[in-house]
């Protein structure tokens, strides 16, 4: 097979509940590399590829308290300069037809939302907020599928993950990097849907919009003829229902807490902020030297394409 890394921009988004409160930001490119300190801590050369923005101090372990992010950090590719979190998604690619009132979180904090293995829409509805667009015009906000969409995006895919919004109140992480957190009991965060007894406290949502521009490959000529689409995930998957994120709390201080407090959008004056190219300046070399990008004969670290059984497609 023959494949080639999507380009892509990603925004972020806090949200309070009961309020008007959107805090929304930008974040550029740090590095694209195989690691995953949340589900592979100390593992140089993690299964898939990830992008990942945010604070400088990303590296293949990152454990609190020995690592704490706001104290270690120098820089951030983010527009918001007092958060040296750590954000991160997984890199699509193409496959070409030749087969080739909310508690702010803690210093510490960290989670998973979705699953990489699974690929059915069956397993894909446990986590109901991880969804696709399909870009008809940059502000396309409708449409959203469980699926990858299977025709060509005029404006490109735009992946949502919007993580879960109740806390245990006393777990910083768990073993599986989910288990701390859920989804409201009833209804959804922006309707205010009660937290579960199990996870009463709520938290701010975190929303990744993560736009891949797979214009370039827009050519229906391109695509198979058995009505699939052509792309796949670096673990693997051309499903789309594998869609996940991560996050690793760094923000410095308190300042997300009065942000949320103060119901704030864009203007913070509590925030410190940089431009775009400021955060441009911020970028790190990747640990594992491998070929991530162009014109590819299998996925980054020999990942096989899988069917819902495991069975390897190619």
């Amino acid at each position: 097979m023959q494949l080639t890394l999507d380009k892509m921009a990603m925004c972020l988004a806090f949200l309070a509940p009961g309020a008007d409160a959107l805090l929304r930001f930008s974040c550029s490119q740090l590095v694209v590399e195989r690691m995953d300190p949340l589900v592979f801590p100390g593992l140089i050369g993690s299964p898939h590829v990830h992008q990942i923005v945010g604070g400088n101090a990303f590296n293949a372990s990152m454990e609190y308290p020995r690592v704490d992010l706001a104290n270690e950090a120098t820089c951030t590719t983010c527009t918001f300069s007092e958060d040296l979190s750590n954000y991160w998604t997984a890199i699509l690619y193409f496959r070409a037809q030749n087969g080739t009132c909310v508690t702010a979180f803690q210093h510490g904090f960290r989670m998973l939302i979705g699953n990489p293995y699974i690929r059915t829409e069956a397993e894909a509805k446990k986590y109901r907020d991880l969804t696709y667009t399909c870009l008809d015009t940059p502000l396309t906000r409708s449409g959203e599928t469980l699926d990858m969409p299977k025709r060509p995006c005029p404006y490109g895919i735009m992946a949502n993950v919007r993580f879960p919004t109740c806390w245990d109140g006393v777990n910083l992480d768990s073993d599986d990097h989910t288990s701390h957190v859920a989804y409201p009991a009833n209804g959804t965060f922006l309707s205010g849907g009660p937290c579960p007894l199990t996870h009463p406290v709520k938290i701010p949502q975190l929303f990744f919009e993560v736009v891949y521009d797979t214009t370039p490959f827009n050519d229906p000529a391109d695509w198979p003829t058995d009505g699939t689409q052509p792309f796949i995930w670096s673990f693997g998957d051309q499903t789309g229902y594998g869609n996940h994120g991560d996050y690793v709390f760094g923000w410095k201080g308190t300042v997300l807490q009065q942000a949320m407090d103060a119901n704030c959008s864009t203007d913070c004056p509590m925030l410190q902020t940089q431009s775009i190219d400021e955060g441009n300046l911020c970028t790190q070399l990747p640990v594992v030297d491998e070929p991530i990008d162009g014109w590819l004969t299998e996925l980054p670290g020999g990942v096989p394409v899988t069917d819902a059984d495991g069975n390897v497609l190619y």
